[in-house]
């Protein structure tokens, strides 16, 4: 027997499960190229291994091929132009244009609401989300005007439907893309995840959610002899047991004695941070830890089942807490986007049979569309203006106790920060050249406020200013607020005091405007006869 082994076996302290999880690869989010360059993990890690068994040919039956999905989104388009569009971000590896569904009432114009995106299929072999999402899609069009929640999202939103990130490794049916690097470790030099990072920069997301099929949990197993044990599928259904040298790992590769289960994943949203800050699996918490976990209540709890598990509270988890991984795509969304993702593990196998996607579609369809309409019915929202000029600001939002700011736009100054409700938060507005302005407001449940700001210039810095403007429990309805109010009040105090002052300087000029009047109008004296 392997001395290795043998130390395994009677100290089992001497192997654990962290062995078995990517290295760091990218800190939450992205490395740079110089670091990429020093680091030779993160290349290693972000390549797959070609030894896991293939997805069976008759598995696929039923599904959209790439040609299928790219006629069918050409279909959709053509039966709901009036809400809809179609653009490419992109192509593949091996130049499969990424087709991408807008839906709105005015899609392709900016409007000051929030966007929505989905992404599906960023796993080649897990593809249960390409088509759920043209099912969602289509289930919008022939609800609109019909359904009050299909109407609320195209008239208050703009929805972006990626149903295939990684066309390439479905035809391949592999996990990894055409180059084979598993696309949710790469962010950032894939063509498929450059294409994503681009959209990301054009299009101003509030929030987004990626499908996935399973993200399978891994027991290590040891035997002494794998001939004698015997094991397989059929005494394992919930399992696949492969062997751990096919797995590639380098500390283990010369042990064929060892089974590692990749078992059927849970059905859970997962949120960040997806990486601990060294590796280990623990929970690592984002600054919006409350509002994230909020999100993703709202997916599990609308869903069928996924809020029922066993193995995450509430049918949700931290993604360190899960299993680090690095270079990912939800951390990455947050960092440098400004967008809130997660990542939903929607079906327990991935790459069930096509007969059971109208049952799983049925078991998301409502958490898909609630979690599209949290950003439109919760959350804080609100346009931010120059007091000289009325022009919007891409001003900065900061909540105190949160390291974390959203940014307004350009065209309109309006910004979208989804927030946990039931909590009090004081709201700072801030950009260079302005003065900060804060409130403090009662986020209500199950209710959007709206929370205008209107900043005044620097240089206006020596008049009469209130140290803080305004602070209301403001009505959703209520445009300016009391920042409105106040700027309104001092208006009147001004015209009142030109006034005041017109008149005395008419009293102490009054003779001398007596005799131009006159001046301008002699009397008339009658003639003596």
């Amino acid at each position: 027997m392997d001395v290795a082994l043998v130390l395994l076996l009677f100290f089992p302290s001497a192997i654990s499960l962290a062995s078995l999880l990517p290295t760091p690869a990218v800190a939450r989010g992205s490395l740079s190229p110089a670091e990429i360059a020093d680091n030779p993990k993160w290349e290693a890690n972000r390549h797959l291994l070609e030894s896991m068994p293939e997805i069976p040919v008759e598995a696929t039956h039923g599904y959209m091929s790439n040609v299928e999905l790219e006629q069918a989104i050409k279909e959709f388009s053509q039966k709901c132009g009036n809400i809809s569009r179609t653009y490419s971000i992109g192509q593949s590896v091996n130049g499969f244009t990424l087709w991408v569904i807008e839906i709105s009432d005015k899609p392709g114009i900016e409007e000051a609401e929030p966007a929505f995106k989905f992404i599906g299929n960023m796993h080649g072999d897990e593809p249960v989300g390409r088509e759920l999402l043209l099912r969602l899609a289509n289930w919008l069009c022939d609800n609109f005007m019909k359904d009050p929640l299909a109407t609320l999202i195209v008239k208050k939103a703009h929805l972006h439907i990626l149903p295939t990130m990684n066309p390439d490794g479905f035809t391949l049916k592999t996990r990894g893309n055409a180059n084979n690097v598993d696309l949710n470790r790469d962010f950032p030099d894939q063509p498929e995840t450059k294409a994503v990072m681009n959209w990301m920069r054009k299009q101003r997301f509030t929030a987004s959610a990626s499908l996935h099929g399973r993200r399978a949990t891994i027991f290590l197993f040891l035997f002494f002899c794998l001939a004698s044990v015997g094991y397989s599928d059929k005494h394992t259904p919930l399992c696949r047991v492969y062997r751990a040298d096919t797995l590639g790992r380098a500390s283990m590769a010369s042990h064929a004695e060892y089974l590692v289960f990749f078992c059927s994943g849970a059905l859970v949203a997962n949120y960040p941070w997806d990486g601990s800050r060294d590796s280990r699996k623990e929970y690592y918490a984002c600054p919006d830890d409350k509002t994230f976990r909020y999100m993703a209540n709202v997916y599990s709890l609308s869903h069928r089942n996924m809020s029922l598990s066993n193995e995450f509270p509430g049918g949700i988890t931290n993604g360190a807490s899960w299993y680090p991984i690095y270079g990912g795509m939800q951390d990455w969304n947050y960092i440098h986007g400004g967008c809130f993702e997660l990542t939903l593990e929607v079906s327990d196998v991935k790459w069930p049979k096509a007969d059971e996607l109208e049952t799983l579609w049925l078991f998301n369809r409502m958490s898909m569309l609630n979690l599209v309409a949290w950003t439109i019915k919760t959350g804080l929202h609100g346009r931010i203006v120059s007091s000289s000029t009325r022009q919007p600001l891409p001003a900065s939002v900061i909540i105190n106790g949160i390291d974390y700011k959203v940014n307004a736009s350009e065209e309109f100054g309006d910004y979208h920060r989804m927030l946990a409700p039931a909590q009090s938060y004081e709201v700072t507005a801030s950009m260079p050249g302005y003065q900060s302005k804060s409130t403090r407001i009662i986020l209500l449940e199950n209710e959007a406020m709206n929370l205008d700001f209107v900043l005044d210039p620097e240089e206006l810095t020596g008049q009469v200013h209130l140290a803080r403007p305004y602070g209301c429990h403001c009505d959703p309805e209520d445009k300016l607020g009391r920042a409105d109010f106040f700027r309104g009040l001092h208006l009147q105090v001004y015209l009142l005091a030109s006034l005041i002052l017109l008149l005395l300087y008419a009293l102490v000029k009054r003779r001398q405007i007596l005799k131009v009047f006159q001046h301008r109008h002699p009397r008339r004296v009658a003639p003596i006869p």
